[in-house]
Formats: C-alpha cells, sequence, structure tokens
C-alpha cells in the first residue's frame, strides 16, 4: 500500500464526463489499496470566465475579493469529483484549501504557501477516505481565501505531497510526459522515462508548459517524487496502476537517473525582446541602478550581457524582457537616463530563446560549440549567451526557432532511440 496524491489540471476535468473517466483513475488506485489525495483544477476555461467577471465589475478591484471569487472554481471541480466518486462507490469528500489549512501569506492573488498541516487529512486516510481538494488556493493571515497565482494547483499538489509524506505525486495533465522538446515543432521528440528536478526546473523556466515553475521547486526542496501522465488514457489499461513505474515521466533525484544523457531537451521561449544601453558609465552602482527600478515595476529581466570598453570608462549592457513589457521597460529607462548616465537606448522585439539542457554537461566539454557550430552551418545569427552549470541559452531572430529547435535536437542525438 502507499500514499499517492494525484492532481488533474483543467482540460482533465473540462466536463461531467471528463470528470467521470478521472474518477476511474481514482478508484483504480484506491481498489489497489492505495491511500489518495486528489487536487484538481477549475474546469478548462472557468478561471479565465471568472478572470474576466471581476475586471468587468471593477477594474480596480479588491484583490481579497479577487480571491474569493476565482477560488470558486477549484472548489466546484472538488465537489463534483466528489459526487462522482461517491456515485461509484468509492468514501470521498470535498476539501477546499483553509479547511486543511494550508496556510499562505499575505499576497492575495500570487500568495505563497508557508505550512499545511497533514495530520487530518492522514487521520482520514486512516479511515479510508479519499479527500478531494481544491487546487490554488489556501488562507491567509488576514483569515481571507488567498489564490496561489496561474498554475498554483500544481503546487498545492507537491505542497500536499510533502505535507502528507506520500510515495509520490501524479501529475495528470492533457500530455504522456515530458519530452525531449516540444513535439509539435520536432515530431521526432521521444518522450523521457526520467528527468532530474533541476532539469525540469530548468525547462518549465525556459518555456516548457508541462509543469509551473514553482511546484518544481517545491518537489525538489522536499524530494518530492513526480509522475507527470495523461489523463486522457484509459484507466484501467495495463500497466496504469503500476506502482514503481506507471506510465508518464519521472521527476526526481538525480543519483535515481542511472544513465545521464549529456543533453536532456530543448526549451525555447518565443516573444523576447532585446534592449540595449550604449556607452554606459562603467562604475559601482550602476548594474544595482538599472536592474533594481525595472525589478520594481515588475519587468523580468532574464539574458544580460555587459561589454566594457577598451578605455574601461564605459560599457554596454544588452539585456532581454518579454515583448510585451518593452513599452514599460523603455519608459523606466527613459527615467533613469540621467541619473544612470548611458547615450542611446535600442530595442529590438520579435526574438526567440532557445536553451540546450542536461546535467550531463557538467562533465563533458564541447556542448556549447557543438551548438553554435551547429546553428552557423544553418545560417542561424547568435544575438547573445548566456550558460549555467546544466544550461546554455542563446538568443536569436525569432523567424528562426523552429528550425533551431530542430536542427539542436538532431546535432545532440535527441531524436534516436
Amino acid at each position: 500500500m502507499a500514499r499517492i496524491v494525484m492532481k488533474f489540471g483543467g482540460t482533465s476535468v473540462a466536463d461531467i464526463a471528463r470528470i467521470r473517466n478521472v474518477a476511474r483513475h481514482v478508484k483504480r488506485e484506491v481498489d489497489a489499496g492505495h491511500e489518495v489525495a486528489v487536487v484538481v483544477s477549475a474546469m478548462s476555461g472557468k478561471t479565465n470566465e471568472l478572470v474576466g467577471w471581476t475586471r468587468e465589475a471593477s477594474p480596480m478591484h479588491d484583490a481579497r475579493e479577487y480571491d474569493a471569487v476565482v477560488a470558486s472554481g477549484e472548489q466546484i471541480t472538488a465537489g463534483l469529483l466528489a459526487i462522482t466518486l461517491q456515485n461509484m462507490g468509492v468514501h470521498a469528500r470535498s476539501w477546499q484549501g483553509w479547511q486543511i489549512p494550508i496556510k499562505t501569506d499575505n499576497a492575495h492573488g500570487a500568495a505563497r504557501i508557508l505550512d499545511i498541516d497533514g495530520a487530518f487529512l492522514i487521520k482520514r486516510f486512516g479511515e479510508g477516505q479519499v479527500a478531494v481538494i481544491a487546487g490554488f488556493q489556501g488562507i491567509g493571515p488576514d483569515n481571507r481565501i488567498s489564490t496561489l497565482g496561474r498554475g498554483g494547483s500544481d503546487t498545492s499538489a507537491v505542497a500536499i505531497a510533502a505535507a502528507v509524506k506520500a510515495d509520490r505525486c501524479d501529475i495528470y495533465t492533457d500530455v504522456d510526459g515530458v519530452y525531449t522538446t516540444d513535439p509539435r515543432i520536432e515530431p521526432k521528440a521521444r518522450r523521457l522515462a526520467k528527468i532530474s528536478f533541476e532539469e525540469m526546473l530548468e525547462m518549465a523556466s525556459l518555456g516548457a508548459k508541462v509543469l509551473q515553475v514553482r511546484s518544481v521547486e517545491l518537489a525538489m526542496v522536499h524530494k518530492v517524487r513526480t509522475f507527470v501522465r495523461s489523463s486522457f488514457d484509459d484507466p484501467n489499461a495495463p500497466g496504469m496502476g503500476d506502482l514503481l513505474n506507471p506510465p508518464g515521466t519521472l521527476i526526481c533525484d538525480e543519483e535515481e537517473i542511472v544513465e545521464q544523457q549529456v543533453v536532456t531537451g530543448i526549451a525555447y521561449a518565443k516573444d523576447e525582446a532585446q534592449i540595449s544601453l550604449r556607452r554606459v558609465g562603467d562604475r559601482p552602482g550602476v548594474a544595482a541602478g538599472i536592474f533594481g527600478p525595472l525589478a520594481e515595476a515588475n519587468i523580468n529581466v532574464d539574458m544580460i550581457v555587459q561589454n566594457i570598453s577598451e578605455d574601461g570608462k564605459s560599457t554596454d549592457m544588452t539585456f532581454t524582457v518579454p515583448s510585451g513589457d518593452v513599452d514599460k521597460a523603455l519608459a523606466v529607462l527613459e527615467r533613469l537616463k540621467a541619473p544612470i548616465g548611458y547615450d542611446v537606448v535600442q530595442s529590438e522585439a520579435g526574438m526567440s530563446k532557445v536553451s540546450v539542457i542536461g546535467i550531463g554537461m557538467r562533465s563533458h566539454a564541447g556542448v556549447a560549440a557543438t551548438a553554435f557550430k551547429a546553428l552557423a552551418d544553418k545560417s542561424i545569427n547568435i544575438r547573445a549567451i548566456t550558460t549555467s552549470e546544466i544550461k546554455i541559452s542563446i538568443l536569436i531572430d525569432g523567424p528562426y526557432t523552429e528550425l533551431a529547435v530542430r536542427t539542436l535536437h538532431s546535432v545532440y542525438g535527441l531524436d534516436k532511440q
């Protein structure tokens, strides 16, 4: 017998027929004798509808009331799934975040989990009860409902798995695992049997949409073994109930991965913009004077490249931001021109960031050189480069994104079985 947390996203619970399918997945694990908690998202499209209503009611709405409205989507799904399970003969009940309780900070709309007391859930497991939990929500120190921000149900599931010391956390979604790259761009992309927490964190932060970044961070900190699985597979197909190796991709500690590939996957993010400050005075505090105000304006700065002039008196500073933040970033930089002292600011939208990821890069030389040569052979110009221990990110012109992804996927042998 094992303790399992199962999480189902919005497309998996989009209507009553799909909720019944989810219930069959849950019943399979219950019939196998496992203790089960289920975390659910709102039905597909419901959160967008609720957000739209709050904005229509008042563009400058109270964030606490916003949370009260948008948290209702997950509550509806939890109740419907509990009813469906009960109709199948499964002892189940729904839980809202505050009932557990999932305690969060006071940042309504983007709260962070501070603590979960799993004792009550564990007691109910002992009574044979399945807990159906509304994801994405908790309770703040002001005793008001709080929400965790978009993708927060993944974070809820991993946090609950850590709190109840679950044997694993299964994230059911509309794909059957994590792939070496986006199969829509490269049909030869392969599903990975295992991927390390660090690699998955890089994949998620660099454009892969399979898991939310915060949930991967939480899984890594608490070492929660996490499986990405498809909710659209037949719940009763052979192997679906395999406790140790269910179908999908296992996200785990790198010690569990015996055969470590040099490169595990290729991620990409479109709609990046490049901003360059020319001839900035080279003195202490300049970088802080630029990037501090950008951070205060909630502008996410990514790749940063600095080139110091030959005489050491000035520098060119180039960085990237999401294309949608360009105008806001330029407005901030315009206010900084006098105090910082730069000659000109240049910007160009329509960039893409393509990243090569793999824990095997730590112990192998020449990985970056391979990427640069492969892109050069395809006449793809590199605008900027940043690296870490397990990743290389390359900024290129947007129209070359798909060609770059396919080229890098092939040059590292990821399209081979």
